[in-house]
Formats: C-alpha cells, structure tokens, sequence
C-alpha cells in the first residue's frame, strides 16, 4: 500500500514559511584499504570507492555486484509458487472466470495490469477490481468479496494485498471461490495467514525478500508462462520506485532493465504518460519515474478511482491513452492544489497542539487520497513521525481513512499496532502505513501511539542527520565525476543518490534565479571553485558572508541548452564549527630562549632526518583541496585501522604558526606539526594510521620523515601550497635579509637581555621569527663575533668587531648549503614522480 508521495521537485506547491530543522552532518568512518582496493579493481575513483565502502559494499565483487546488478532468481524460489500455477493453470483450462483484485496507487495498479495482461496472453476468461480509496479502503474488503461470491468469479486473485485478510479470504473460500494471494506486504502482527495458496517473498521463502507486489505478479506471469513477461519490465521498474521498496538486490536489475524498456515502450499509455509529464524517453531515469510518472499514476486513485490509471496501462489505443493522460495530469493538478490547503491546516493543528513525539493529526474535509503526501509535509517540518487521518465531512461518526509516514530508524508500523485495538483495518511498512479508525477512537488511539513513540525515540533519532557518502573538494566535482556516480542508479529508497561533502567551503557570487525562488551561486574550494543552484530558497543561500561552511551537495548531469554540464544541487549548509587541533612541538613547553640556545647548539647539518623503513602506501592526491583531502583522511582514520594498529591523523606542513589559524578556523579532530620537527622526532608518526602532507617537504630528511613507518601518507599540497614552502625555506634557511634586520636592530641597543632580548629575537609582523631562526642568526653572528652572548642569564651585546663578509662563517656556510638544496628539492616537488 505504501506509495510513492512526492511533488515535481520544480513545479509542487509551496509550503507555509518555515525556519529549518538544525541537522547533524554525519561524516562516518570507512575501511580506507577497502576503498584503495576498490580504485585498483574496479577502476573507479576514489569519490565513488568513498560511496561504496561507507554503504557497505567493501569487496570488489559486491561493489560490481551494485554497479552492475544481475541478481535474478527463479519464479519457483517462491514456497507458494507451485501450488498457486496448479491452481490457477486448472481455472484457465477450464474456462472460469478469474478476478484480479489490485490496490489503487502506482503499484497495486501496475501488478493488477501486469497479471491482467498475462492471464489475458494465456486465454484466460479474466476480469480486474480495484478498490475505491474513499469506499473500500485498502486491502480486500468484506462487500468486495460478498459481491465476488454473489458474481461469476471462481478465482480470486489478489495483487499487492490480502496477506493480513485472513477472515476475508476465509469467507471467500466459505462462498466457493478459490483464492491465490499475491503481496509483498508484513503479514498480521499475530502471524496469522490466510488459509489459501500464498506467493509473498518474505512469507514464501523467496532469496530476495523486498521484492514489491508488482514485482511478485511479474515472477507469476514468468512462472505461467506469459507471453507479455518482457513487456511488463517498465511497469516493474515504475513500481518498484514509486512503492519506496529498497533499490537493491534484485530490485535495482528489474528497474535497471525496465528503465531500458521504457525508453522504446510499446505500451501506448506510458508513451501518452511521459508525453503529457514531459519526460524524455532518452533521459530516463528513476527520479523521472518517481516525480513525474508515478505522481500523474497515483493522482486517480488519489482523488477519483484508480481504473483510469489501469485502462491507461492495458490500452492499446494511442487516441484512448493520450486521453487518459491528459485528464490524470489534470488531476495531478488538482491534487496539488487540495494537498497544499491541507498541509497548511495540518501544519496549524500541529503548531496548535505543540511539541509531541508523533503527530495524530485529523480534520473534517480532508481528501483521504492525500493524506498521505500531508504526511510526509509533516515530517518534513517536525521531523517527528506523522498519521493524518480524513474525517469524512458527509458521515462524521463513520470509518476515517488515514495515512502515515516516518523518520528514519522509527517503526511506525510497531507504533500503530500498539493502539490497534482502536482500528478497524492497517497495514503497511516501518516507514509508512494506512489505517482506517472510528472518529470516536481517535483520542485513545493517539495516546497509546503517543505513549509508544515517546517510550521509543530517542534524542539521536529526532535530529535530522545528513549523512555524506564522499567528502569532495570542488575542483572533483566534474561531469566525469557526476557521470561516474549515475553507475549507482536507479537510485532510491535503500540506495540514495550519493551526498558529497565540501568542508569549509565559501558560498560567493550568488544570484537569484525562476523569479527569486531559486538561487545560483559559486562553491569556492581551495583554488578551484564551482557552480551550484539551491531550490527554494527564496533567492538566497546560507553563509553568504563567506563564513566557512561545510555543505552538502547532490552532483548531477545537466543538459541546457544543447550542451551537458555538472550540476551541484546544494543540500545542507552550516558554518564550520571544527574540534579542537592536537599541537605536536616539542618546543611547545619550552621558554623561546631556551629553545634559540637548543637551536645555536645543533649540529650545522641539522636535517639529517632518521626514522624506520619506508613502508606507507603514498597516495598522491596533489590538486585537491588540501582541505577536502584531510576531512577524508579524518573520516576514513575513524575506521579499521591497517595493519600497523595506528589511529588518527597527523597532518604535516610547512610552518605550524602562520598553517593553524586559518585551519582551525576549518577542520580540526588532528594532530598537526612541522615538517621540520617531524624531520627532528620522527618516531612522532608512529601512532598515527594517516600523514597528511599539506605542504611539500623541503628536505631530503623531512620527505623520508612523512614516508617512514607503517600506514597511509597522503600528499595534499598544490601550487599555493608549494609557493608558501619556497616562502618559508627562504625565510628559514635564505639568511641574509633577516641577518641584516637584526644586526640593525641590535646596533640601536648596544644590550638586550630578559624580555627586551625575546623581542627582538622574535621580531614582528613580516619579520617574525621562529626559535629556530633566531637561534640559527644568532650562530651566525656569534661566529663573525658581530655579537656576544652571554648565557646566564641571557644578554646580547653588540661586539666591536666591524662588518665583515657572511661566507667567513661556516654556519652560514652550511645553511646556505642547506638552502640551495632546499629550493632544488622543491623543484622536483613539481613533479609525481619525485614528490
């Protein structure tokens, strides 16, 4: 029964204003070797191995088995099967009449055309009743089968219900009618089954138990025998996602064929349908199945009877069908403008009653064939679970029709069946349900269901999460990427279309598009920025200040205008609010004088380095956004470890002081260091699964410091990245300018000492100094004995020794060695090979 309830993402009816429910953006942990794994055997990118890994599909043969399913089973895998074709093999041979009872939204109607179709194809004498949403309500009712029995009908055959009609079917038998349920619906929640032949995957034992009812018909057509089996894979497809069944397994190869078979259909309603929906047959895909096909399918049942939507199908008029389409997409109209008044008075009533756990929420007018959509608003805004129910304003103490729907990780079905004894009839899923109450039980009914809901949810349950697949710099957000990603469809319930992530991301040059309902702006990651439209917004995005943000986006494929492009459709946003960042100095506890004394006492050729064996996988990632490339390092150290038994990250750069402003302003949740006390205390990684190397190494001794040990190095840097490490080698090691600055500013002096000295040898501005600097000046000039330095305590006196050439001292000498080597090295920087 559950169907599909969307609105066309760019035509459905605003919503009354509303602030935005606060969400959590839930970046898990993934198997970081899994993913490499998938990168080498299946050849995809490290985006898409992101996808596949976080949803589980860490071995390259399931990954495969995702991307490219061909998971079929046989038609006899069902327990009930046999016994079901001996049957009704037995009534078409002998001429009786058989009907065929569906469900009046997208699926029951295809299942009921597709088992229509082939009885038909076998010569069977066959007739079809779909029940009225406003008299019957779902499933088999009692006056449908009194009718059947007092009608020629010898077998009744049901589609998409009649698993939990155990006293109907039991009447129907009583009155001499064979009986065949076909569902895929959760049986009643005492176990009880209908005394009858079953074919139902989860009850008959089938290998892949979420198969929906249009689905079970199609293995019965398969099994009898039809001749219209191939035909009928487009209405698999257009109910297996419209009927908000897992996209997985075998669904995704029904969908994935009938998608194909749906772009040259010989079934003249459904060309009628995408004309008048204005699909392209070229362009086919499950989002067009779902927001525009199903919405016109569904509205007949909705606000008149489905019969119109079934003579749709089982035409073979073109003029017929194409009048058919036309009045379902009017009516799709028409349901959109009732569904609108109703979610606005939906809305009020709930605002009314304040905070609850779940939302009963009933009123007098309402059409019972969208309450369903109703309820989906509901949840949107409250996020809390949500059953609105249709009081009809004609008999107000008779039945009420009502429809529910869910937050994920709630079983809604579970809370409705704690009030059942309040129902007449329900049925349905975890994530969504019908029932059908007297109007005088609805206050003991909510209560019981509140009572359960509050037992149930929990505060981690009632915050939105945004959960991400991949995290993404902007300059990966390609065609080839988005083209790449369309291998995950049909896309879904079970399988969604894939969220990516750009951390601390700026949102600049936006401008309002469709009359200021819609905004496009520009994605600024790192150096690379890239185009994104938001819908809805009213002209607007967040953190247009250029406030850091981490937003989510979907990527897609974009055809305007003659020409294809990727599309970023943003999702979330909210400003960076990073955790704290683990600094690694050993200096850190160290008075600053102390540290230039350790520094004027080293050893001249300093970066002699040290550490293990080379053995860190390298992953070469330069051009990304070094940004984007530690966020994924983070998530993925959240996850197994490698063999090394390390956790977390360290991130490796070039100069911590002027690296830790703007980066704790953006990420954090690392430890961070320098490239040159890394060189110093290699042994510093050992605990770390993952070295980020946001800027590249200068020396020799700091490469093989961020290579040494066991786990994964990743390089992040990219071309302003490598000019900020020429910048800080030259300052460090290119001695001469800073020489000069603080002789001159010694000379003014004469003596410093105490907190005068740090001062000066700290400097200000452009001329600020590490401990490292400053010691290595000092050694200089003390050897060109231009100064004296008396050690306890510190002081700095100006010598009498006049000016003399830098290259007297050996010191210098060795540091500008050590320069020289350094701007070479970063010269082979440049290039993947040497890096």
């Amino acid at each position: 029964m559950p169907e599909l309830l969307v609105s066309d993402p760019l035509a459905g009816a605003a919503l009354a204003p509303r602030e935005p429910i606060p969400r959590r953006i839930d970046v898990t942990g993934y198997d970081l070797a899994a993913a490499l794994e998938l990168e080498r055997e299946l050849g995809v990118s490290h985006a898409l191995a992101q996808v596949l890994v976080r949803r589980g599909y860490n071995e390259p043969v399931a990954a495969l088995a995702l991307l490219e399913p061909t998971e079929r089973h046989e038609p006899l895998a069902f327990s009930g099967m046999g016994g079901a074709l001996e049957l009704i093999e037995r009534h078409v041979a002998d001429g009786n009449r058989i009907t065929v009872h569906g469900d009046y939204d997208v699926d029951g109607v295809c299942a009921t055309a597709v088992l229509v179709r082939a009885l038909r194809s076998l010569g069977a004498d066959v007739g079809w009743y779909l029940p009225s949403r406003s008299d019957d309500g779902y499933g088999l009712a009692a006056s449908t089968v009194e009718r059947l029995v007092n009608g020629p009908t010898k077998l009744l055959i049901t589609v998409d219900c009649g698993i939990t009609a155990v006293e109907q079917v039991a009447a129907a038998r009583a009155g001499g009618l064979d009986v065949v349920i076909t569902d895929h619906h959760s049986p009643r929640a005492d176990g009880q089954l209908p005394d009858c032949r079953i074919v139902h995957p989860a009850v008959g034992g089938y290998p892949f138990p979420m198969l929906c009812g249009t689905a079970v018909a199609h293995k019965l057509a398969e099994a009898l025998g039809a001749t219209t089996v191939d035909d009928d894979l487009e209405l698999v497809a257009l109910a297996t996602v419209a009927d908000l069944v897992p996209l997985q397994g075998e669904n995704r190869r029904l969908v994935r064929e009938g998608l194909r078979k749906l772009a040259g259909t010989r079934l003249p309603g459904l060309r009628a349908l995408m004309a008048v929906s204005r699909t392209d047959p070229g362009a086919l895909d499950a989002t067009a199945l779902g927001f525009r096909l199903a919405p016109r399918m569904n509205a007949a049942g909705r606000l008149r009877r489905a019969d119109a939507a079934l003579e749709l199908l089982l035409t073979e008029d073109d003029t017929r069908a194409g009048e058919i389409a036309r009045e379902l997409d009017q009516v799709n109209a028409d349901r959109r403008a009732v569904e609108q008044r109703i979610t606005w008075e939906a809305e009020a009533i709930a605002l009314e009653m304040g905070e609850r756990p779940v939302y009963v929420l009933a009123g007098a007018g309402w059409h019972a064939g969208v309450v369903g959509i109703v309820a989906s608003r509901i949840v949107e805004r409250f996020n809390r679970p949500a059953i609105v129910i249709a009081l009809d304003e004609d008999d107000p103490l008779g039945p009420a029709h009502g429809s529910a729907r869910s937050i994920p990780g709630f079983d809604l079905l579970a809370a409705i069946t704690s009030g059942a004894e309040h129902l007449i009839t329900y049925g349905g899923h975890r994530a969504a349900a019908g029932l059908t109450i007297l109007p005088e039980n609805l206050d003991a009914f909510r209560a019981l269901v509140e009572t359960h809901a509050e037992a149930t949810l929990t505060a981690e349950l009632l915050t939105p999460v945004e959960r991400v697949d991949a995290v993404v710099s902007a300059g990966e957000l390609t065609l080839q990427l988005a083209e790449e990603l369309q291998r995950l469809e049909p896309c879904g319930l079970g399988n969604p279309a894939a969220t990516v992530l750009v951390p601390g991301a700026r949102f600049e040059s936006v401008r309002p598009m469709a009359d200021g309902k819609h905004a496009r702006f520009n994605v600024a990651s790192g150096s690379s920025i890239a185009t994104a439209v938001a819908f809805g917004c009213d002209g607007k995005v967040p953190c247009a200040d250029g406030t850091p943000v981490n937003a989510t986006f979907r990527l897609e494929r974009n055809a305007w205008q003659g020409r294809l492009e990727p599309r970023l459709v943003l999702r979330h946003a909210q400003p960076v609010k990073p955790p704290p960042i683990e600094l690694l100095n050993k200096f850190a506890s160290v008075q600053y004088l102390d540290a230039v004394l350790d520094q004027m006492g080293r050893e001249l050729v300093e970066e002699l380095g040290g550490g293990g064996s080379l053995n860190r996988v390298v992953l070469d990632r330069r051009g990304e956004s070094p940004l984007a490339v530690l966020t994924d390092a983070i998530s993925a150290g959240t996850g197994q470890p490698a063999s090394t038994g390390n956790v977390g990250v360290l991130a490796v750069c070039a100069d911590v002081p002027r690296r830790l402003e703007a980066l704790q302003a953006r990420v954090g949740g690392f430890a961070l260091t320098s490239h040159s006390e890394l060189a110093d205390a290699p042994g510093m990684a050992d605990r770390y699964e993952q070295i980020v190397v946001l800027d590249p190494p200068m020396t020799a001794a700091a490469e093989r410091a961020v290579r040494s040990g066991a786990g994964y190095t990743q390089l992040a840097w990219g071309a302003a990245e490598l000019r900020f490490a020429e910048q800080i080698h030259e300052l460090e090691y290119g001695l001469r300018t800073s020489l000069v600055t603080l002789y001159r500013a010694l000379r003014e002096r004469q003596r410093v000492a105490g907190e005068e000295l740090e001062q000066l040898l700290r400097g200000d501005g452009q001329h600020a100094r590490s401990a490292r600097l400053a010691g290595r000046l000092l050694r200089v000039l003390t050897e060109l004995e231009l100064v004296s330095l008396s050690r306890d305590p510190p002081a700095l006196a100006l010598a009498g020794a006049q000016p003399t050439e830098l290259e007297r001292s050996a010191a210098y000498r060795a540091y500008t060695k050590t320069y020289e080597d350094g701007q070479q090295f970063l010269k082979r920087a440049k290039l993947p090979q040497t890096a």
